[in-house]
């Protein structure tokens, strides 16, 4: 994060799912600090959304019965470069940083056009 005050705004309940603890310090963390350093060294605005794809019978846990994510991914567009690439990882103990899938893979498997306004280089 740029800021302390960008660090903290990412904080927020609504920027949260449940995820596999091994996972989330595991691969999930080597993945968040590859794309941090990526962005401080990046030479112009880079954006950065992330999410959880859920299954249709996807679990639940705790009283408010949370839904767990089956997977996570980690979309990046850098728009001095104008292009993107994603992390797709399921949401499990196990999981190993491999190499990201395209924008156009990414899209396809969640149904979700991220950037529909903006051209992405492959």
């Amino acid at each position: 994060m740029p800021t302390p005050t960008a660090m903290a705004q990412s904080f927020s309940l609504a920027n949260i799912v449940p995820q596999d603890p091994k996972h989330n310090g595991g691969a999930w963390a080597k993945i968040e600090q590859d794309t941090r350093h990526y962005v401080r060294r990046a030479k112009g605005d880079v954006f950065v959304i992330t999410g959880p794809v859920f299954a249709p019978d996807a679990p639940e846990i705790g009283t408010s019965r949370v839904k767990v994510p089956a997977y996570l991914y980690k979309l990046v567009y850098d728009a001095s470069t104008e292009r993107a690439w994603a992390h797709w990882q399921q949401n499990r103990e196990g999981e190993t940083v491999r190499r990201p899938i395209s924008y156009e893979e990414l899209v396809k498997r969640t149904g979700i056009e991220f950037l529909p306004d903006i051209a992405v280089k492959q």
